[in-house]
């Protein structure tokens, strides 16, 4: 019979599983820290659904869309649709993957944005109770479109 041995040093192995904690812990910091933008297709149940993730972003809303109909992704990636899908990917979204399909779109009227003169409107794009996209646009002369992100102060 043959009977073999080792010696382990705890020290080391403290040490060891100490730099993997540290890692992971690094690596969630540096990935799930990137929370300015939704994550792309947020499932969302109706009205209320759509109204608390805009209010989850900081963004104070009418309780009903000021408007809403269907809209068809196209399938054909034309310059103004590659430019506002620039615009989604900015915010974590991607419209070409819904290509040719068609998909709900719901604007509300922002109540709390920054210094607006005009009306301001969150525009969401939703497939299958999943928001796939959307926008926040300035109506002023001097306006503009901008991605669906958190409304931060400095806006």
């Amino acid at each position: 019979m043959m009977v073999m041995t080792a010696k382990v040093d705890f020290k080391k192995i403290l040490i060891a599983l100490a730099a993997a904690a540290g890692v992971i812990l690094a690596l969630i910091l540096l990935l799930g820290g990137r929370s300015s933008a939704p994550t792309a297709a947020t499932s969302v149940a109706g009205n209320e659904g759509r109204v608390e993730f805009l209010q989850n972003l900081g963004w104070e809303v009418s309780a009903s869309p000021v408007e809403s109909g269907q809209v068809r992704i196209p399938k054909d990636q034309k310059p103004i649709f590659t430019r506002y899908n620039d615009l989604q990917k900015s915010a974590g979204y991607d419209l070409s993957q819904y290509a040719d399909k068609t998909v709900m779109r719901y604007v509300y009227k922002v109540n709390n944005f920054p210094g607006a003169t005009e009306p301001v409107y969150a525009t969401l794009l939703v497939y299958k109770d999943q928001i796939i996209g959307g926008d926040i646009t300035d109506t002023a002369a001097q306006g503009a479109m901008r991605p669906l992100t958190k409304l931060t102060i400095a806006e």
